[in-house]
């Protein structure tokens, strides 16, 4: 009678087998002149510059004359937008890990979406429009730092990858 081997959960194996979960997390291009990583670190700079772009546009449009800031809940809004978007764009540029990659990737698709159901469905009693001052504009830096902070990421993930020493298969074992 054969009897099932144990299965071992990846959050059992012993230490040093696998990287953990925080261990990917916490991965990032550090100051490394590999090309991988300095592909990494220009994402990271690229959507850090392009949040922070986001961020002026939509404290530009709040502190219009007859901006943003004059509509109720959406005004806030814009204003909260504009000094988060500074935050994370900065910590995009100055932590350059993983987990700030995801991040600036939420926060990218999240200030995206508003804008799409704002034109699609109205948000808070108001409805925008592609026509609004700087609407394409911020769509398309927002678009392109979404796409960075995925980039970066995925750099990042590349890099943890765990690898088999050279000779050896995936078992362990001498090829």
């Amino acid at each position: 009678m054969q009897t099932a081997a144990p299965s071992i959960s990846p959050a059992r194996l012993p230490t040093g087998t696998a990287p953990t979960r925080r261990a990917i997390l916490l991965r990032g291009p550090g100051r490394s002149r590999r090309p991988l990583d300095l592909a990494a670190t220009t994402a990271f700079v690229a959507a850090g510059s392009l949040l922070i772009w986001s961020a002026v546009i939509h404290f530009h449009l709040w502190d219009e004359t007859d901006g943003y800031r004059s509509i109720p809940t959406i005004g806030p809004l814009f204003l909260l937008q504009s000094l988060a978007g500074v935050v994370v764009g900065a910590g995009l540029v100055l932590v350059r890990r993983l987990w700030a990659a995801l991040v600036g990737l939420g926060f990218a698709l999240a200030t995206l979406s508003g804008f799409l159901v704002s034109v699609a469905h109205g948000l808070f009693g108001f409805k925008d429009s592609w026509l609004a001052p700087f609407a394409k504009e911020a769509f398309t830096v927002e678009v392109l730092a979404a796409a960075f902070c995925l980039a970066a990421a995925a750099l990042c993930a590349a890099r943890s990858a765990p690898r088999a020493p050279t000779g050896t298969s995936r078992s362990g074992t001498a090829a």
